[in-house]
């Protein structure tokens, strides 16, 4: 309860959720004397993928007993999810004392949530100098609170594609805007870009990013990867080809953010060997990333059907975790529940040939969209229902041999699904 409490507090030390500048984190890191110019760090911005790709390079360093701090949002469960230090989530004690030290030299001065968040991570890193930090950006990157570095290792470019769009003037609700917001502050080290959706996306980043002095790599060009037979992929860069496993996450869009990954790794010459990278991918965290509910009291319900958890919440995040549902050669139903800032239509466009589609409320988040609503959203599809509950709609389906059962549509959904279980 006082972690709560005092999470609630920080919540209102500005009265907006998000207030897109750098001035307020400025100030208060110079008060706490400047931590995040202490810290070694590799930035994760994108739009997609970010989560996985930090997960992966997470994953090798720990594999080579390499000591990480890592920063992301949002948190699936709970917010010790996004304060790891030293290979290890902060307990609820660790976050009191943090926030409560950090809160006390603010002397209750605005700041929004997550800058709030920012300022106390970096405070808290600054006390591992010899760590590596791994900080996924928030919302855009050009005035996100994590773009108070002075240097980094590297940055790591994932997938860009349009979300957020209520954040961006009407004007300027575009695919180069976005780029522009998530690239364009990059600082000058290493830039590694990800796959990307289409060639011009690609163009516009290097045309974005083509006075910025990095030594940069990008996907298919100074890397890339190919899919082998018998459970194997194939990873190329300048330092030679690897003959790896298949992870242990789901989803072709998955070799693509591991491959970034490694070649961050190989970029940086961290002497990690390659047998650390082969036992690494395969030991990915995998949380609400097309995630297998083996267990539980929602598993109980479907018996032995699979059940599948998935946290994409935007259109490009639909059409990746599609391409994956194509191939596989069984009934799928999909219960989905979103944020109400979301293009509700285009995401839903690619889920094509689903026996069944069932229409959920978000416990405990009044910034979403009704069940009831999005089911009248999606009026023009058949077989759409709507259940109050995600209990509910799961037992509301009508399971056979081998269907299979997908809950998507938001992070905050999943987080709930994973609290129900």
């Amino acid at each position: 309860m006082k972690l709560q409490k005092i999470l609630n507090h920080l919540q209102k030390l500005h009265p907006k959720e998000i207030d897109l500048s750098l001035h307020r984190i400025k100030d208060l890191c110079e008060k706490l004397g400047n931590p995040q110019d202490k810290i070694k760090a590799i930035s994760v911005v994108g739009t997609n993928g970010k989560q996985s790709t930090i997960n992966a390079i997470f994953s090798i360093l720990k594999e080579a007993k390499i000591s990480c701090n890592v920063y992301t949002s949002p948190h699936i469960q709970n917010i010790n999810e996004r304060f790891i230090f030293n290979n290890q989530k902060l307990n609820d004690g660790e976050l009191i004392d943090l926030f409560e030290e950090v809160e006390k030299i603010n002397d209750k001065n605005p700041l929004t949530f997550f800058e709030a968040l920012s300022a106390c991570y970096f405070y808290k890193a600054a006390k591992y100098p010899n760590n590596i930090n791994l900080i996924e950006a928030g919302l855009f990157h050009r005035f996100d609170a994590t773009n108070v570095l002075k240097k980094n290792l590297a940055s790591v470019v994932c997938s860009i594609s349009k979300d957020h769009l209520d954040w961006l003037p009407t004007d300027q609700k575009t695919i180069e805007k976005i780029i522009f917001e998530k690239t364009s502050s990059l600082l000058n080290s290493n830039i590694i870009v990800s796959k990307q959706n289409s060639r011009d996306t690609t163009d516009c980043i290097k045309k974005t990013i083509s006075k910025n002095s990095s030594n940069k790599l990008f996907f298919n060009e100074d890397f890339s990867f190919s899919k082998g037979e018998n459970g194997f992929f194939y990873y190329e860069d300048k330092y030679g080809g690897l003959k790896l496993p298949l992870p242990n996450i789901l989803g072709q869009f998955q070799l693509e953010n591991i491959s970034s990954a490694i070649a961050t790794i190989r970029l940086l010459d961290m002497d990690i060997k390659n047998e650390d990278i082969k036992k690494a991918i395969t030991k990915i965290d995998n949380t609400a990333r097309l995630q297998e509910i083996k267990s539980g009291k929602l598993k109980d319900l479907v018996k032995d059907n699979t059940l599948l958890l998935d946290g994409s919440h935007n259109e490009d995040g639909s059409r990746v975790l599609n391409e994956y549902l194509k191939t596989l050669d069984c009934n799928k139903h999909v219960i989905v529940g979103m944020m109400a800032n979301k293009d509700h239509k285009k995401y839903i466009s690619y889920f094509k040939d689903i026996s069944s589609l069932t229409t959920v409320d978000i416990p405990n988040q009044p910034n979403s969209v009704s069940g009831k609503k999005l089911k009248e959203i999606f009026k023009d599809l058949s077989n759409v229902e709507y259940k109050e509950s995600i209990e509910m709609a799961v037992k509301s389906i009508p399971l056979e041999k081998d269907d299979l059962l997908l809950i998507t549509g938001s992070l905050y959904l999943a987080g709930e699904v994973l609290n129900l279980n």
